[in-house]
C-alpha cells in the first residue's frame, strides 16, 4: 500500500515539515530507512541517524531542534513512538485482512457437544473437546488443544501448538502464542516420612480476563482449589512460568524468563524485567518496577517504587551498593596495605619494648 505524507499527518494529527508530496509503501528503523518508507525518531541517542537516513518520511517529536540539515520529509507530533505504533497498528490490520483465514479445515476434531462461534477459523489438526465454547470471531490454528468445558469468548487468537486444559476461561481478545499450556497442573505434592512424595490433586482452573497477551512457551498452571487469574489488560512475554492459585493484576507487564510461584498476588500496573523470581505466598504492590534478574522473596507493599537485586531492595539502595561492590578488589587491597602496615607497626613496638 501507498500513502502520502498528507494522508499519514492527518491519521496521526501531525504537522508536515518538508516534501507535501512525498509518498511511502514501507515501515523501516531510522538507521535502515531506505527511499520509500517512513520510520521514526523517540529515543535521543538515535538522532544522528536523522541526518543521514535514506527514508522518505521520519516522524519526530514537536519538539525536537534540529542541529543539523536532514533529506526525510518530518513528521512532527507529541509523541513518536506512540504514533508509529499506530502506524504498524493500520498496517497489520491490513495484512491480516489480506491474509485471513476462515471456516474448519480437516482434518479436525469437534465434540458434537461444542458450541462455536460466528466467523471463527479452526485449523487443521485442531482437537475441540466436548462443552468447549468459542465465541465469535475466533482465530484456532493448527495442533491446537482445547479441553472439555473450556471457553474462550470473541475475538482470541490462538497460535499453533497451544494446549488450554479442561475448564480454563478465557475472555475477549485474548492473543496466546505458539506452545503456551495454559491449565496445566499446579506444582502441588506433600512429603511423606520415607521421603517419597504424594500428588495434590489440582482441581481449580484458569481464568483469563480480556484483551491479555501470552507469549510464546509460557506456562500459566491451574489452581489447587478456586483459580489462577491473569487480570485484563496484562501482557505476559516468552517463556514465563505462572503457578498455582497466582494473581497477575491488571495492565501487569512481565518480561521474559521470569517465573511466579504458588499464592502469590501480584498488583495491578506492575513491571516484572527479564528473569525475575518472586517467591510464593507473597505480595507485590501496585504499580512496582522490578528490574531484570532481581529476586523478590517477601512482599512489597509500598506502591510505585522501583527494585532491583536479590534480594530486591530499593533501586536507590542497590545503586548505592552496586557502586561498593565494584570497589571491593580496591578496598580489599586497601585493607591488606592497613594489614601490613599495623603488623610492621606491632613487630616495631615489640622491638622498642625490649
Amino acid at each position: 500500500m501507498q500513502f502520502t505524507v498528507t494522508q499519514i499527518s492527518e491519521f496521526l494529527n501531525g504537522t508536515i515539515e518538508g516534501d507535501l508530496n512525498v509518498t511511502v509503501n514501507a515501515l523501516s528503523k531510522i538507521e535502515e530507512g531506505v527511499e520509500g518508507s517512513i520510520c521514526f525518531l523517540s529515543n535521543p541517542k538515535y538522532e544522528n541517524y536523522l541526518y543521514t537516513t535514506k527514508a522518505s518520511i521520519v516522524i519526530v517529536s514537536e519538539s525536537l531542534i534540529l542541529s543539523d540539515k536532514t533529506q526525510a520529509t518530518l513528521i512532527r507530533v507529541k509523541d513518536p513512538y506512540n504514533a508509529f505504533t499506530q502506524l504498524l497498528q493500520l498496517y497489520h490490520a491490513h495484512v491480516a485482512q489480506s491474509n485471513e483465514k476462515k471456516g474448519i479445515e480437516q482434518p479436525s476434531f469437534i465434540h458434537p457437544s461444542a458450541k462455536i462461534g460466528n466467523n471463527v477459523y479452526i485449523a487443521a489438526f485442531s482437537y475441540i473437546d466436548e462443552n468447549v465454547t468459542i465465541g465469535d470471531n475466533c482465530k484456532i490454528h493448527t495442533q491446537t488443544y482445547i479441553g472439555a468445558q473450556a471457553s474462550l469468548a470473541n475475538d482470541c487468537t490462538i497460535y499453533s501448538g497451544v494446549k488450554i486444559y479442561h475448564n480454563s476461561q478465557i475472555g475477549n481478545r485474548v492473543t496466546i502464542h505458539s506452545n503456551t499450556v495454559i491449565g496445566s497442573d499446579g506444582f502441588g505434592f506433600a512429603p511423606n516420612k520415607d521421603g517419597s512424595y504424594t500428588k495434590i490433586p489440582q482441581i481449580g482452573n484458569v481464568i483469563i480476563e480480556d484483551d491479555v497477551e501470552i507469549g510464546a512457551n509460557s506456562t500459566i498452571d491451574r489452581a489447587t482449589m478456586g483459580s489462577t487469574f491473569i487480570r485484563k489488560g496484562a501482557k505476559l512475554d516468552n517463556l514465563i512460568q505462572i503457578a498455582h492459585n497466582v494473581e497477575v493484576g491488571e495492565n501487569t507487564v512481565i518480561a521474559a524468563q521470569s517465573g511466579v510461584a504458588g499464592s502469590t498476588k501480584v498488583g495491578s500496573n506492575v513491571i516484572l524485567g527479564g528473569q525475575v523470581g518472586v517467591s510464593g505466598h507473597i505480595t507485590v504492590a501496585k504499580g512496582s518496577q522490578v528490574g531484570a534478574q532481581a529476586g523478590i522473596n517477601s512482599s512489597i507493599t509500598a506502591e510505585n517504587l522501583k527494585w532491583h537485586g536479590s534480594p530486591a531492595q530499593p533501586l536507590s539502595s542497590w545503586m548505592k551498593s552496586s557502586v561498593i561492590l565494584r570497589k571491593l578488589p580496591t578496598l580489599n587491597n586497601q585493607i591488606t596495605l592497613l594489614e601490613n602496615k599495623i603488623k610492621a607497626l606491632e613487630e616495631a613496638l615489640k622491638k622498642t619494648i625490649k
